[in-house]
Order: structure tokens, then sequence, then C-alpha cells
């Protein structure tokens, strides 16, 4: 009996400790957060949540980059949900000195997305749910690595913009997809995350294949065409992919991871129908 009575007084303890009202700083933990089953509990969030339908209606207090700091306090929340590489260090302080209980996530590779989705249910106290939709993210994209594991390597570009020119290193999620599909991104070596790159650059890694975004980039092989001596360009090797999917490191990863890897292999195709390979 008493053993009982512990236990209800514990479960009432937790529910109490999980918080009730969450803002979430990025379109990605907003769209997280409704996976992992707390989506009803944020009271607001960024420009551009827009996954799922709900978190269109949630009111606005900012963008990933600049907050409305009073109204964030005057929300009184009891989590916010913060990007760690992608919100800005010092609007972050800010945040913190406002003594707010600050939750980061840090999703820059594709196994994140499964540790983030159970944070935020441990955090909800929706563990069950967020356990199942990251135990489905973590096969479908161990399906995809077992099926393409042995496909002919691939060099590629890919590009985030085009003015000016801008591209991701290896640690980025998109290179991380474009190796999943048996890819290797001709710029993985460099430095920065997002490097900008001339022209020049990419005409000496003659890429088999380009990658882009159409958020910045609307008609990729139009602008390509001039550069008819690159290999991608020749075999007609340049695809527009869609960067909501492609770019936010949510469960959506293995709708465009499995668009990558069509798309590497129509480019396979193409290559073997020019006889290059």
């Amino acid at each position: 009996m008493r053993l009982a009575l512990f236990l209800l007084l514990l479960a009432t303890v937790v529910a109490h400790a999980a918080p009730q009202r969450i803002v979430s700083l990025a379109p990605h933990l907003t769209e997280l957060a409704f996976t992992a089953g707390a989506g009803e509990r944020i009271v607001a969030t960024v420009e551009y949540s827009n996954h799922p339908d709900a978190a269109r209606n949630i009111p606005r207090i900012g963008d990933a980059f600049r907050v409305d700091l009073e109204r964030l306090v005057e929300l009184r929340p009891d989590a916010v949900l913060v990007w760690e590489s992608g919100n800005p260090a010092p609007m972050l302080e800010r945040i913190r000195a406002l003594h707010l209980p600050v939750v980061a996530f840090r999703t820059q590779r594709i196994e994140h997305v499964a540790t983030a989705l159970r944070e935020i249910g441990r955090l909800a106290g929706t563990s069950e749910i967020a356990e199942r939709a990251a135990a489905d993210y973590e096969r479908r994209i161990q399906e995809l690595r077992d099926l393409y594991r042995d496909r002919a390597p691939l060099r590629v570009f890919i590009e985030v913009d085009d003015r000016p020119l801008y591209t991701v290193n290896g640690k980025q999620i998109i290179s991380e997809i474009v190796e999943l599909c048996g890819g290797r991104n001709v710029f993985a070596d460099l430095n920065e995350l997002a490097p900008a790159i001339s022209i020049e650059a990419v005409i000496a890694a003659n890429p088999q294949a380009i990658i882009c975004t159409d958020d910045t980039v609307p008609d990729a092989a139009a602008s390509w065409e001039r550069w008819r001596h690159i290999e991608a360009v020749r075999t007609g090797n340049v695809y527009t992919l869609r960067s909501d999917d492609i770019a936010r490191a949510t469960t959506r990863l293995t709708v465009a991871a499995e668009s990558v890897c069509r798309t590497l292999d129509t480019a396979r195709q193409r290559l073997r129908a020019a006889g290059q390979r």
C-alpha cells in the first residue's frame, strides 16, 4: 500500500515537473516537439515553423536569429528549446541571463534527430511517443544505408546558394545524406560548415552530379548550362531538391534521403549512358 502510494505521488510530481509552456526557437525543433508528442504545449515559436500544419497557427516571436525578449518573458515559458549551433550565441546568452529554462539541442548529424526526439520526450513526459518515432526514423535510415552502401561512388557538388556561391562541408547534414547514398561531397574537407567558394573551384573539382536546394537556386539547370565542361552539366546531372526536407534535422530527412538516393542513381545511369562509367 505504501509503495503504491509512493509511486502515485512520484508520478504526480513528474507530471507537474514536465513543462506545460514551451517556446521553440527553431523551426525544426518545433517540428520535433510535435513528433515527440509535445506540440500542443508550444506557446510560441519562430518564423518558418510550418510543419506540421498545426505549427502554422502558433504565435511567432521572431526568427532563428532575432527574438522579442520582452515577449518571451511575458509568455512565462517553463522550457525554451534552442538550436545550439544555429541560434546566435549572443542571443542565447541574453535569454539565459533572463533566468529562463533553456534546453539546448545539437542537431548537426543524421543521428541527432533521434537523440533530440528522445530528449524532448523525456523533458515533456512523452517518452513512449518519442521513442516510437525515434526508432522508426532510425530503422528507415538504416534501411537506406543497407540498400545504397555498395553503389558506385559519385563526385557531388552541393549548392545551397548561388549569389554568392555557397556549399557545405562534410560535417553538414546534407553532406551526410549524400554520403549515405554513395555520393562524395567534393568540398567535404573544407573547414567552414557552409563556405563560399568560387566557380573555378567547382570546375577544378569537376563533380559528376550537382544537387541544389530549391529555396535559393530556382532554376539550377539553367544557371549551370554555360559550364558544360563540368561533367555533371555535360551529362545532364544537375538537380534541384526540396530544401524544406533536406535541410531540416527532422524525421522528414528519411524522405529527403530517399530522394537524394534516387537522384544519384539517376545520375549513375546517365553517366553510364554517356560512356563515363
